[in-house]
């Protein structure tokens, strides 16, 4: 079976970004996004115009807009990069890395304010993606460093938007990268990136899941999926249907994989670095995706209407009772 989808042309809207990651639609038709390599949270505009937000240290990677409509930001700590062929590729850890954080920038004045570098004794290695829940907290991933021969094992956190609580949750996982919430708020996704599988977990409160009883001591959830082939995952965006869109390089572009774990199509792209997507537009029937290696950022309308992010469109603030 042939579940690759003939791509509409796709529309450049920025080039020369200097590795993006981390889109958000916003409601003006400007794409909020991180770059690693120029260290900044950047804008663009609907006419393709790059406006810098913030100028950043380390390595700015996922990005998501928090209940005071600040703009939080996992920081990796930095990668080194090296230009190949005309394209960014990441390759290894800088020499000024110095750890990973969680930071929250002010999307009017560029302050930022590193929140947490820190679980208790738990340094951040290298925080990845995140995504906020109805309660106005968040899940992040920290996918680790690869330094030399060695690689960390990676985890995913619980925190507070105001700085006072993180709580270790998922642990261990191999390489954990994008996260995502069901559309009900009780599954939550995560894309490890060198296994190439996506686990979910059953949510029973705030920064809490049901450990379900497996094969083996580890586990903390189930698994939706392992995908065969070559394929390394990274950030991903779910759909209003509650399927995962995941991004997959080197070849495959966006998989989108259903509640069940069953890949409805796959979506190719032209750069073997795409590395995440957002929905935006009427409907939310428009894809964004990060090209990082080729330095775009790109838009194609989807098949399906994207799920509402919680406070992206609030500012006041406020956290819906439970």
């Amino acid at each position: 079976m042939n579940d690759e989808v003939a791509a509409p042309a796709l529309q450049v809207l920025s080039t020369g970004l200097g590795f993006p990651e981390g889109p958000i639609a916003m409601d003006d038709g400007s794409v909020l996004l991180v770059e690693i390599e120029t260290r900044t949270l950047s804008r663009i505009m609907p006419c393709g115009e790059r406006r810098v937000v913030a100028q950043l240290r380390g390595g700015p990677n996922g990005a998501a807009i928090g209940p005071d409509g600040r703009c939080y930001v996992c920081n990796n700590g930095g990668l080194r990069f090296v230009r190949k062929d005309g394209l960014l590729m990441p390759v290894g850890t800088p020499s000024d890395y110095a750890g990973g954080w969680i930071e929250a920038v002010d999307l009017n004045t560029g302050e930022s304010e590193i929140l947490y570098r820190s679980c208790g004794d738990i340094p951040l290695r290298a925080p990845n993606d995140l995504v906020f829940d109805q309660h106005g907290g968040f899940w992040f991933s920290d996918n680790g460093k690869i330094v030399d021969r060695t690689r960390d094992r990676g985890a995913v956190f619980y925190a507070s938007a105001d700085g006072r609580f993180i709580r270790q949750v998922i642990y261990p996982l191999e390489g954990p990268n994008g996260v995502g919430l069901s559309p009900d708020d009780r599954v939550l996704y995560v894309a490890e990136s060198w296994t190439a599988r996506v686990w979910c977990y059953e949510i029973a409160g705030p920064g809490e899941i049901r450990r379900v009883v497996g094969p083996v001591p580890w586990e903390r959830g189930r698994l939706l999926i392992g995908l065969g082939g070559y394929s390394v995952l990274d950030s991903m965006a779910i759909d209003a249907a509650g399927n995962v869109c995941v991004a997959d390089f080197p070849t495959h572009g966006i998989t989108v994989i259903s509640p069940g774990g069953e890949i409805i199509e796959r979506h190719p792209m032209p750069d073997v670095f795409t590395t995440n997507l957002c929905f935006g537009g009427p409907g939310l029937q428009t894809a964004f995706v990060t090209l990082s290696s080729a330095g775009q950022l790109v838009s194609l309308p989807w098949p399906r209407g994207g799920l509402p992010l919680h406070w992206l469109n609030r500012r006041d603030g406020t956290v819906p009772a439970d």
